[in-house]
């Protein structure tokens, strides 16, 4: 799958579609410099990335490197009808075996750090849901008739949509043949809904029905940390988020994110941040 590290996010570049009747081949390309999306809806396409075989049948999709070579496998064996799509990031992006957890960079600027996330979209994969990604893909060709600024911001906004449905199908792929992503799943989403709270293992164990250990060590698989570790760090970007955006006490802070003591509080900020939370708030307000 491939991983993308956003803000910024992943950009539109242009889409089309196309028919190959049998005998028809996908071109040849090395290189390109942009992701290249294909969605088939009927026939396949048989392509090789870098020697390596794929084949594309209806319903299915592909994406393609933009720094590798690609090109048509053997010939359509049938009519194919499908539809490309070209994107690109400014952000970071590598190639991974399986979700990773994301880790904030060194305090630079508040806005990355604070809003930084990574999301996972599979390089290949049946469409579940394709009605909506075939509409979203008209919809783009639609817009390219339309020069006005609005259809340039929707185009950008239907290659989100579209890559969140792809990432949300391959996750829940993924979590069905991994029960343990299943249950970090469930443990993260307890936690950010009670990080105000003062939470135990025993608390988050009784609720999920699982020992804290196993808890534990599925966190550690989807996230690269423990629960309190998790915890830890959710508090700490509440707390960033307040330290810039409202002038409430430090210690109010504290208290509102969960923190059991305001000298804990720093300890814990200063810790994941580099910096007080005082020195914080100056540096970035």
């Amino acid at each position: 799958m491939f991983r993308f590290t956003s803000p910024p996010m992943p950009h539109y570049i242009t889409s089309g579609e196309d028919t190959y009747a049998a005998g028809g081949k996908h071109p040849g390309r090395a290189s390109i410099g942009v992701f290249d999306l294909l969605a088939v809806t009927r026939g396949a396409l048989y392509l090789e990335e870098d020697g390596v075989p794929l084949t594309v049948s209806a319903n299915q999709f592909a994406i393609l490197r933009p720094d590798r070579a690609h090109k048509t496998a053997i010939p359509c064996q049938e009519e194919t009808h499908f539809y490309w799509l070209h994107f690109q990031t400014l952000g970071s992006w590598s190639v991974v075996a399986e979700r990773e957890p994301h880790m904030s960079p060194p305090i630079t600027d508040p806005y990355p750090q604070i809003e930084t996330f990574a999301f996972h979209v599979p390089r290949f994969g049946e469409l579940l849901a394709r009605e909506g990604v075939y509409e979203r893909l008209q919809n783009l060709l639609q817009l390219h008739a339309d020069f006005h600024a609005a259809a340039r911001f929707r185009q950008q906004t239907l290659l989100l949509e579209l890559l969140l449905q792809l990432q949300e199908e391959g996750s829940s792929a993924a979590t069905a043949k991994d029960p343990q992503l299943t249950l970090a799943d469930e443990a993260a989403a307890f936690l950010r809904r009670h990080y105000r709270e003062q939470l135990s293992y025993k608390e988050l164990s009784d609720q999920l029905h699982f020992h804290a250990n196993y808890i534990a060590l599925c966190m550690k698989k989807a996230f690269g940390c423990t629960p309190q570790d998790y915890l830890t760090r959710y508090r700490i970007e509440q707390a960033k988020q307040l330290l810039i955006h409202t002038s409430e006490p430090i210690g109010k802070i504290a208290e509102e994110t969960g923190f059991q003591t305001f000298p804990y509080f720093v300890r814990c900020f200063s810790k994941h941040t580099g910096a007080r939370p005082k020195e914080f708030r100056l540096r970035y307000r």
